[in-house]
Parts: C-alpha cells; structure tokens; sequence
C-alpha cells in the first residue's frame, strides 16, 4: 500500500469479532516502545487493571529540544494494544461516569428557563436580562473547549476532570448563594466554562479506551447524558419553581457536582495513551515553559478548521445543536399561550418529548453508528473515516428538517394540538442520536492523537451556535412567527447533512493535501534553521527522520508500529 493510503485508511479486516455494545472488547497481547527497544508487557486485561494509572506510551514525536513537538501529519497510529489496558466492566463504568458528569452542564444551561421570571423578580431586572445570561452561559461554553482540549492533552484527562469538577462545584454553590444580579452574572458563566470540560473529556476518554469500530455505541451511551440535560433541565426546574425557590434549582446542581467530583476522584484513571507533558524530557527553564505554552495554547484548536472536513463537520454539528435550543428555549413562551397552560411544571412536561427522544436513541444510534461502519469495512477491505458519517445522513437531510417544520407549522396555525406536538418532538430526538454519536466518532477517528483538540473544535463551534440560537429565538418568532422560525432552522439543518456529504466525499483528499502543505512548511523551516546555525550533518537526512519518509513508514505515520501478532490481528480487525 502506498504511503498516502497508509496516511489516509486504517486497514480493517471485516471477519473480526462483532462488537455491538460499549462492553464487548476481547483481549490480546500489549507491548509497548522505548526508544528503539519493544517488549512484551503484559496480557492485556489485567486483573489489577481497576487501580492505579494505566501504562502510557510514546509517540515517539519528541526526544529532546532538537525534535519537533508536534507532528505535522495529521495520522498518528496509536498502539493497538491500549485499548486493551482497561477490563470491559471497567470501560462501562467509565462511560455511565463520564455520561453523568457530562449531564450536568447542558442541565444548568436550561434549568434556569423555567424560573425566568422568578429570576427577574428576585433581582428587579427583566426576563431579557436572564435571557441574556442563559446566551452567554452558552457563549463561554463555546469558548471552554478550546482551553480545556489542549490542556487535557498535555496534562491528561483525570486532572482536567477533577479541577473542573471541583470548579463547577464551587460556582454552584456560588449562584445559589449570589446576593446580587452581578454575581449572578458571574458564577453563571464560570460555571458554565468548568462545566463544558465534562463534555469535552468524556469524548475524548472514549477515543482512549475504545477502539474505532466500538467508538459509536460509546458514544451513543455517553451522549445520552449530554442531550437528556437540556430537556430535563426546564422539566426539573418547573417543579422546583413552582413549589419552592428557584434558588433550590443550583444547591441540587451542587449536590449532584458534589457526586461527579467524588466519583471522578474514584472511579476515573487516567486513561490518555501519551500525555504531551512526556514528551518534554531534555528540556529546561524557559524553553520547556515556551514550549508547555505552546501545547497549551487556545489557537490550536482554530488552526485545525484549516483542514475543510474539520470546519464542515463543526457546521453539522452545530446545526444540530442550533435546532436543539432553538426548540428548547422558547417553549414556555410558545406553548404555554397556545395550549392555555398555566404553571411552569405543565410547560416543563412538553420537555419530557425530546429528552425520552434522546433516550431512546441511545439505544440504537450509536449502534447503527458502528454497524455503518463495519458495513463499509467489508465493502472497500479498509476503513476510512469518514464512512461513519453516512449513518448520519437521512436523519439529519429528512427527517429532522421535517420533523421542525410541522412542529413549527402545526404550532403556528394550531393544527393536530398536544399529541402532534409531543410526537414531532420525540422523533426529533431519536434523529439527533443518530446524527450525535456519528459526529462526535468521526472527531476522534479523523486525527488519532489529537482526538481532544479536534473535538474541542468541534463543540466550540456547536456552543456558539446554540449561544446565537438561545439569543435571537424569541425575538425571532415574535417578529416572523414559530413556523418561519422553524423552517429557517429546518434549512439550516439541511444545509449540515450537504455539509457532511461533502466531507464524506472530499475528506481523505483535504486532509492529504493540507498535510502536504505542512509537511513542506516544517521542511522549509528545519533547512532553514540548519543553513543558519551552519551545522553539515546532512540536514536532509536529519529532515527525513524527523518528518518521516517513504523508507520509513512508521515515522510517516507517526513512530509506533505494532510488534506482536496479537496486536496486528486486532490493528485489523479495526
């Protein structure tokens, strides 16, 4: 196979095990690389597995300041054998964990809805005011993954978990107890930077301990917490607002940080395959600090939208997340007056149509997920990232778009009544999980090592989206009506699933071309720097090995090749 092909697929063998939920994963032989030495480590499933930190590797991308950090492929073979350093008891653990962390967020972003105007009363200020407040708490959740990413590639998952765990709660706390509008302003926003940090680590953890072909029923699994939070938030706090103080809303938002941060610190290892921090061995003072900045900084995650499949597919995405808020937020607003209902908690039970929507999709979206692609596997002999997508298509190309419009219709010319309602709303739901886990999969396939970064990108994008959807949505549909609303977001949703055809279709040929261009920009500066310092020890050569060449395969791809015949049989298997 030729070396862009090895860039471009992972090879796959279709008469490898099924794998059907996030539980099922065999063992095999693990070895790991020092310098130029393999070993055998271990057999894989190891049966102290549940304690400590798990085995890292390296990339063998950095061996000292005169090494580059960051490879400029955008294909990084990660060892097959850490996907087996976790027992599948222990994997599904992680999974409900990171899905109850994740819920916790999305729920605070609409909990708050409902009390709306018990907010405004509180603090003498308006319903647009809090309304504002809920769009800028989508604002930093936009802006939260593009410093957690980084940071949790560099410094590892657990860490990042526990810091922000510690964090939201701290804010919860804070906004139950905020005196004024100006702290509540605060501790509104801070707890929605921590907080989106749950989101952004659960996916990536996925990518760690699960192997591509399993990665969708994963996801599926885990997202399940991240899409119920939104529909279960205005429910939950209907009830509350309508016998007690909306203040009781954040002190049950703490007490359930209280059980994310406690259970993160027991039940949550460190599972990244290789922190960045590692890679740091040789340097010293100022340089390693130039250089930690650098790993860290916020614009690597924009400079991967470089790359057009990552852009588009974060236009998927956030169309996606558009509709979800925009259907969400307004439905005291719209309902309430149209079906004559009185209290919050009757307008919160209209969110219990999308939220057991959700719930049911988790049974079967990431599965389909998965299934399309061993489906494709079997067809081409190979598996190309961007195959997943496909299961997201007619989901997000029919039947959400019309699943909106006669939601948005049937409201506005009060046609069908409740029942039409309730049922539009729930088939939108199950569609959205046929779309999440496909979207949120491709991220970690697409650059393998930069899982996080890719999928911070991609759910920065999403969360300023919703941000703007949460902020015109009521003015919108007082001006132009729920129906016109609707199918602005019915084409807007549309105009994702092209999006994504267009990735499926073009993806392998921009990621080629665009790590081409880096690749010559790297050479260019490495000779450069070589013509300068006047150094003679064939800085081509010294070029080739750093960058990786045709002769030699796996420092084109990355470093890490697989040793031991249990390792190649599952490399194929996926």
């Amino acid at each position: 196979m030729s070396e862009s092909k090895e860039t471009d697929f992972q090879t796959g063998r279709h008469g490898g095990q099924s794998h059907n939920s996030p539980s099922s994963l065999s063992s095999s032989s693990s070895s790991t690389h020092s310098g130029s030495t393999t070993g055998s480590i271990r057999p894989a499933a190891r049966s102290d597995a549940d304690y400590g930190d798990l085995e890292r590797y390296s990339t063998h991308q950095s061996m000292g300041p005169d090494m580059p950090v960051e490879p400029v492929s955008s294909v990084v073979d990660v060892p097959d054998e850490v996907y087996d350093r976790l027992p599948p008891h222990r994997k599904l653990v992680i999974v409900f964990l990171l899905s109850f962390c994740s819920f916790l967020s999305p729920v605070s972003s609409t909990s708050v809805l409902a009390a709306t105007p018990e907010v405004a009363a509180e603090y003498s200020t308006t319903g647009s005011i809090i309304n504002l407040v809920n769009a800028l708490y989508m604002l930093f959740m936009g802006l939260s993954p593009i410093f957690w990413g980084p940071m949790s590639q560099v410094y590892g998952r657990r860490m990042i978990t526990l810091v922000t765990a510690v964090g939201f709660l701290g804010c919860s706390i804070g906004t139950a107890l905020a005196p004024n509008l100006a702290a509540f302003f605060v501790f509104r926003l801070l707890t929605a930077f921590e907080g989106t940090s749950f989101i952004l680590v659960g996916a990536s953890v996925i990518g760690d301990i699960y192997r591509p072909t399993e990665r969708g029923t994963a996801t599926g699994w885990f997202l399940s917490g991240t899409l119920v939070g939104p529909a279960l938030g205005p429910f939950i706090g209907g009830i509350i607002v309508t016998y007690t103080s909306w203040r009781v809303i954040f002190w049950l938002q703490s007490g359930l940080a209280g059980v994310a941060a406690i259970g993160s610190y027991f039940l949550l290892p460190e599972t990244i395959y290789h922190m960045k921090i590692d890679d740091l061995v040789g340097y010293t003072g100022v340089a390693k600090a130039k250089v930690v900045l650098g790993m860290i900084n916020p614009w690597r995650v924009v400079r991967l939208w470089q790359y057009p499949n990552l852009f588009l597919t974060g236009l998927s995405s956030a169309s996606l997340v558009w509709n979800m808020y925009s259907l969400l937020t307004p439905i005291r607003y719209v309902i309430n007056p149209r079906y004559n209902l009185t209290t919050p908690m009757q307008g919160g039970l209209f969110y219990l149509a999308p939220g057991c929507g959700y719930l049911v999709g988790t049974f079967v979206g990431g599965r389909y997920a998965d299934f399309i692609v061993k489906k494709y596997i079997k067809k081409r002999g190979v598996r190309i990232p961007e195959d997943r997508m496909y299961s997201a298509l007619p989901f997000m190309g029919i039947v959400i778009p019309g699943c909106v419009l006669i939601y948005g219709w049937c409201v506005e010319k009060d046609v069908g009544g409740i029942p039409l309602t309730v049922v539009v709303l729930f088939l939108q739901g199950v569609a959205q999980l046929f779309c999440f886990p496909s979207l949120n999969t491709y991220c970690l396939d697409v650059m393998p090592g930069r899982g996080a970064e890719v999928i911070a990108g991609n759910y920065a994008m999403r969360y300023l989206f919703a941000c703007c959807s949460t902020a015109i949505v009521l003015p919108a549909i007082n001006n132009i009506g729920v129906g016109w609303f609707s199918t602005i977001s019915a084409l807007f949703v549309f105009s994702g699933a092209v999006c994504a055809y267009v990735s499926i279709l073009r993806g392998g040929q921009w990621r080629r071309s665009i790590d081409a261009k880096r690749k010559r920009r790297a050479t260019k500066k490495i000779l450069e720097e070589k013509n300068a310092s006047g150094e003679d020890d064939c800085p081509r050569e010294k070029t080739s090995r750093i960058l990786g060449s045709p002769a030699d395969p796996d420092a084109a791809r990355g470093g890490n090749s697989l040793t031991t015949p249990g390792a190649r049989e599952k490399k194929e298997e996926v």
